[in-house]
């Protein structure tokens, strides 16, 4: 009998432990299932055109190639400027390595999809979602954002940039039937993901790497490429 009411408690608070666990992400998917869109061509097509913030999603062949989730990122973000749905695209990605440099592989695959240099802008410092949102508002002066992830991915991003100051919707970049393994472990891994983006946002409020504002709408000198942080003037012991 005591061995029976053990495991009845012992049932009782793992089923409790996961609830608290899973509620934040079952939460945020439902508060933003109206901000998210299946693609470019679902945004609606009346308002005035947002900036595309594009996620760093790997590099693959030595880091000279887009990962396959990256490229749909960009693609999708490519097709978004194309349709007049976004005038510019804000690449965020990890660039703290000199051999690793997410923004420029971005920049060069947009630029081969037929987007202008002129309007593509480059975040060498997007290490982490929070850090590409926060950096997006701080650094770049994003007020309305149209961000370009994977499905699995979206609830945190919109969670985090609209929690940062930033109207933004939400398309998915689900181009590819990607593997299976590798979609439950994305899945799984959003669900403690959305945890640490609730404390960073209401009890550590950590600040990214920063450095000049760089507003994207300000008015470039020819042949300027505005918005782009030269990554030599990171924070070295960051990168």
């Amino acid at each position: 009998m005591r061995t029976s009411k053990r495991l009845k408690i012992g049932f009782a608070v793992s089923f409790a432990t996961l609830v608290v666990i899973v509620a934040p992400r079952l939460v945020v998917h439902s508060a933003y299932s109206g901000l998210r869109y299946s693609g470019p061509e679902s945004v609606p097509s009346n308002e005035e055109p947002r900036v595309a913030l594009v996620f760093g999603a790997g590099l693959s062949s030595g880091g000279s190639r887009p990962s396959v989730v990256l490229y749909d990122r960009v693609a999708t973000a490519a097709d978004l400027y194309h349709a007049g749905r976004a005038s510019k695209l804000l690449m965020s990605g990890d660039n703290r390595f000199v051999e690793y440099n997410e923004p420029e592989v971005m920049r060069a695959t947009a630029i081969d999809l037929g987007v202008p240099e002129k309007d593509i802008v480059l975040d060498y410092a997007g290490r982490r979602t929070y850090d590409s949102c926060y950096r997006a508002k701080e650094i770049f002066g994003v007020e309305r954002a149209v961000l370009v992830t994977q499905s699995f991915h979206l609830d945190r991003a919109l969670y985090l940039c609209n929690s940062l100051g930033i109207d933004a919707i939400g398309v998915a970049a689900d181009r590819h039937v990607y593997r299976e393994d590798s979609l439950r472990w994305w899945h799984v891994r959003e669900i403690p993901a959305v945890l640490s983006a609730w404390f960073d946002l209401n009890v550590r409020h950590p600040v990214p790497v920063m450095g000049e504002k760089l507003p994207i709408d300000a008015n470039p000198a020819p042949g300027e490429i505005v918005g782009s942080d030269d990554p030599s003037t990171l924070d070295a012991d960051k990168k």
